[in-house]
């Protein structure tokens, strides 16, 4: 698909063969971010690992410092007695094998993560293939499965945010908003980069990080060094 002339105009200013200082970076998308839109600032981080084992899968959670402020529907899969909890806690869907039959009938997924208790996990197998391809199905590498379903739900009430890494080992985060002040956005993506350098796989060998380039939703790409 044919980039439009702004993104045209835009990428002729930028220097290919430089790596941009982070705060240099986010004064060249601001001074040409659109002015009818709030766009998004993305990072895109390459990892030096082989997507073809499953070893070296890169993954993880994060609370970023600065939210987007999405609103986040959390379903939660709980025991009876962990009913009440869940709710108080801020979960929008509340339920057990009655909200499983529901989902399982209906097809119908109304949330963005779900959260269950390690028991629940048995009956969550019923609607796997209505959860998993959706990226729906809770996994306790992402902490969507565990016995402390309050702390679960209220942190991704906080904005609590999953990544893995793509098919072609890169893993992308949206780290802000152009209209934010730069030292949010330059915390957000520290934090995110600190967060993916944790989570690097024990058999990686050489260079983890390759490479970081930031953008926002209608710009080109600029390399950075964090």
């Amino acid at each position: 698909m044919p980039r439009s002339e702004r993104y045209q105009k835009i990428k002729v200013k930028v220097d290919k063969s430089k790596i941009y200082d982070l705060e240099e970076a986010i004064i060249f998308l601001k001074e040409n971010a659109s002015k009818k839109v709030d766009e998004t600032v993305n990072l895109s981080v390459r990892l030096g690992i082989d997507t073809r084992k499953t070893e070296q899968l890169a993954r993880g959670t994060i609370i970023l410092p600065h939210s987007l402020e999405k609103k986040i529907i959390v379903a939660a899969f709980v025991s009876p007695e962990k009913t009440e909890e869940a709710k108080e806690a801020g979960a929008d869907l509340v339920g057990g094998v009655d909200l499983i039959n529901k989902i399982k009938e209906k097809g119908v997924c109304n949330f963005d993560i779900a959260v269950a208790e390690p028991e629940m996990m048995k009956n969550l197998a019923q609607i796997a293939k209505i959860l998993g391809p959706r990226g729906l199905m809770p996994n306790p590498k992402t902490d969507t499965v565990t016995p402390n379903i309050k702390k679960a739900i209220e942190e991704l009430k906080k904005g609590k945010v999953s990544f893995k890494n793509d098919d072609t080992g890169n893993i992308h985060q949206a780290v802000g908003k152009i209209s934010w002040p730069s030292e949010n956005i330059k915390q957000n993506i520290s934090v995110f980069v600190e967060a993916v350098r944790r989570v690097k796989p024990s058999t990686v060998k050489g260079v983890y990080i390759v490479s970081i380039y930031l953008s926002t939703t209608f710009s080109p790409s600029l390399k950075i060094k964090i």
